[in-house]
């Protein structure tokens, strides 16, 4: 079965990079530009196996992302990995107290980010 991932970042280059990374390894990526965008594919690809999120982003950022997945019942169980520039332990703990799964520091490296993807999706 293949994996079905949604992305959400306001850089299309880094978008562009995860689309890349994700198909080459047999995964469907799920692209959005921010979280507001984020949440109107989510109803679209219901439910995806996993979700990328940035947190700096317009409208709605990464954390107002994360809380808003996570009040939704149906969506409580998807492993969310961020992927973003921030590497402070305290936006890594808030990420996680909002329902984060995992981090990642951009620049990525693809063979991690897939590895990352398979081992939270079990």
């Amino acid at each position: 079965m293949t994996l079905q991932v949604l992305a959400v970042d306001d850089s299309r280059t880094m978008r562009d990079m995860v689309r890349l990374a994700l198909s080459n390894a047999g995964i469907n990526a799920h692209l959005a530009e921010d979280g507001v965008h984020g949440l109107e594919v989510l109803d679209e690809i219901s439910p995806p196996d996993a979700i990328i999120t940035d947190i700096n982003m317009p409208r709605l950022d990464g954390f107002g992302f994360i809380d808003a997945v996570r009040a939704r019942e149906e969506f409580r169980s998807i492993p969310i990995l961020v992927l973003t520039t921030e590497s402070a332990a305290e936006m890594k703990s808030r990420a996680r107290d909002a329902g984060a799964t995992g981090w990642i520091v951009k620049p990525f490296d693809p063979t991690k980010l897939v590895k990352a993807l398979k081992m939270v999706t079990g």
